[in-house]
């Protein structure tokens, strides 16, 4: 482990943020060494800690604690606390002065309402940056408007691309466009940071799941806006509209492979690698085009030419030998105990004291000055509240007493109430 600072050690980050999206965002500022203070609203926190798998330990079983807690939140310092009491806010608000970044993920007005606009920060930390995470953005026509993940998917035309032709659009099983959002706030983050660093100047980030999702478009925005109603993507189920062949094919039973052979070197390489290079030149499959319009055919030879190999991962061997681009459609089962992904740390194995050990996944990006962190926590529940006070506040300890006294801070239940 490097002796250095990690990358964004001494940036501190304020954290109003709940679900996945916003935490994704201020758990990989974590990661990269910020400190990150997570501002919980009382009586419950973020309502992840409910969800997920709870804890399977007795001694635990009313802790706040749970496994998309921990998956999204560790890193972070845990700071809860009623805002709807007396003097809840102005003690927020004397922190914000030694806080470089706000991050919140409230439907739009919510922070305002609770009077911590960037507007309203700004006033007390004029060099302050404070990202705002929403379904669709702080402006326009649907900037009011409730929504998550899949909201954002359907407007920003990604849900109508999902699923067979003959049949409705398919939901996704997980929230892309939230991490994703997260990712890409993260580095608007730290963007900000370095124009801060050159100019000293604060400033406003307004990111959003529509936005997010509508610029995960690789090649349709563009033909549509040239052709209009002349063309319309359309769904294409488990192959994929251009042909290639790319798309599932099915090997045996509940297992499938995934194939992308969109050039013209690879299709001769398939061909070779399935023992029939006579169909590189066959007059239905030569061109891309011929492929496209006569899929079906190719997807029974294809498949046919699997289901032949003893295993699937036969088939995967032989197809590697000649470099098609494939893969096995593993489960998630599959992939947390895949070797490349261990060895790689993709999926890192936490031991957690009250969850016991579990894996979560990783930073998708690999540093050479640091290695991946696997001595991770979350905090439970207001587990930080004295700690925070005593770094940011001039509060004394009688001072703090009082506050928990009064109703201001809370505490997870299996923590002392108040500090002694």
């Amino acid at each position: 482990m490097s002796d250095k600072p990690r990358m964004l050690e001494g940036y501190r980050v304020l954290d109003f943020t709940q679900f996945v999206a916003g935490p994704t965002c201020s758990r990989l500022l974590a990661e990269m060494g910020a400190e990150v203070i997570k501002l919980e609203l009382a009586p419950d926190g973020d309502r992840v800690r409910a969800g997920g798998l709870r804890s399977i330990k007795p001694e635990f079983k009313e802790s706040t604690h749970s496994t998309y807690y921990q998956q999204h939140n560790h890193s972070k310092l845990s700071f809860a606390i009623d805002l709807k009491q007396p003097g809840a806010r102005e003690l927020v608000m004397s922190m914000l002065p030694k806080i470089d970044v706000v991050v919140e993920n409230f439907a739009p007005g919510v922070i305002k309402r609770l009077g911590f606009s960037y507007e309203d920060v700004k006033k007390v930390n004029p060099k302050i940056i404070m990202c705002s995470i929403s379904m669709a953005g702080q402006t326009g026509p649907l900037s009011d408007k409730a929504g998550y993940d899949y909201i954002g998917q359907a407007y920003a035309g990604i849900t109508d691309g999902i699923g067979e032709l003959d049949r409705a659009p398919s939901v996704t099983t997980m929230a892309i466009g939230d991490v994703s959002t997260g990712v890409a706030a993260a580095m608007a983050v730290g963007f900000a940071l370095i124009h801060r660093e050159r100019t000293g100047e604060g400033q406003y980030l307004d990111a959003s799941l529509l936005d997010t999702y509508f610029h995960m478009h690789e090649a349709t925005v563009p033909q549509v806006s040239l052709r209009g109603e002349k063309y319309k993507p359309t769904r294409n189920g488990a192959q994929h509209p251009g042909g290639g062949p790319t798309g599932i094919y099915h090997y045996r039973g509940d297992q499938y492979v995934y194939l992308c052979v969109p050039t013209a070197h690879q299709w001769v390489q398939l061909c070779r690698a399935m023992g029939m290079p006579e169909l590189a030149t066959d007059p239905r499959f030569k061109s891309a085009r011929g492929r496209r319009d006569n899929n079906a055919e190719l997807q029974k030879i294809i498949e046919d030419w699997l289901a032949s190999k003893p295993t699937r991962d036969d088939a995967i061997a032989t197809l590697d030998k000649e470099r098609v681009p494939c893969a096995p459609v593993l489960t998630v089962n599959e992939a947390v105990n895949h070797r490349h992904l261990n060895e790689r740390q993709t999926v890192r194995w936490v031991e957690d004291p009250q969850l016991g050990k579990i894996a979560i996944p990783a930073v998708p990006v690999k540093f050479s000055a640091w290695p991946d962190r696997t001595e991770l926590r979350s905090a439970r529940l207001g587990e930080d509240n004295e700690r925070i006070l005593h770094d940011l506040t001039n509060l004394s300890d009688e001072q703090i007493r009082k506050l928990y006294a009064d109703g201001v801070l809370v505490r997870d239940k299996t923590l002392a109430t108040q500090p002694s």
